[in-house]
């Protein structure tokens, strides 16, 4: 082999790397305030506080799965009172591409205890100051849901 030659089977590729194959997910979740305090569930050993959600089965409405999922994950059980928004993610599980949406509600506190949680859903739930819950959220998507459930609230009960 000359000098400066480059082996063949050395070469490099100029062929694209196929991207995973992508799953997409449709969930619901909800935003439950009470007396000036908002519901959030933790993951991650506590390292992570979300909104609950969860996927809509086969035959939901996003409004009855946000329903379902809140109580399954913080034990309250919460009474719809307007849509939110969808927000949208990408991420990577076990070598999937993910494209999650999600529709989320503002929920009025309508009977239940967060002692009453799932342990086998989430780590734990608990209520918290509307400032403070923004704050402890995980990700600026769902930050933005829950301000918008705070300022929507505030509108009702004026």
């Amino acid at each position: 082999m000359d000098r400066g030659q480059r082996p063949r089977g050395g070469e490099l590729s100029t062929a694209p790397t196929p991207a995973p194959p992508t799953e997409h997910q449709t969930s619901a979740g909800g935003v439950v305030l009470r007396d000036g305090r908002m519901l959030l569930i933790s993951l991650k050993g506590g390292s992570r506080w979300q909104l609950p959600k969860g996927r809509i089965e086969a035959g939901e409405s996003a409004e009855q799965a946000a329903v379902r999922e809140v109580e399954e994950e913080t034990g309250v059980v919460g009474t719809p009172m307007v849509p939110l928004e969808r927000i949208e993610y990408w991420f990577v599980e076990n070598g999937q591409r993910i494209h999650k949406t999600v529709d989320y509600f503002l929920f009025s506190y309508h009977s239940g205890t967060t002692a009453d949680y799932d342990p086998r859903e989430v780590d734990g739930a608990g209520w918290f100051p509307v400032e403070e819950a923004l704050e402890r959220l995980s990700f600026d998507n769902e930050r933005r849901v829950a301000r918008r459930a705070a300022e929507e609230m505030a509108r009702w009960t004026v």
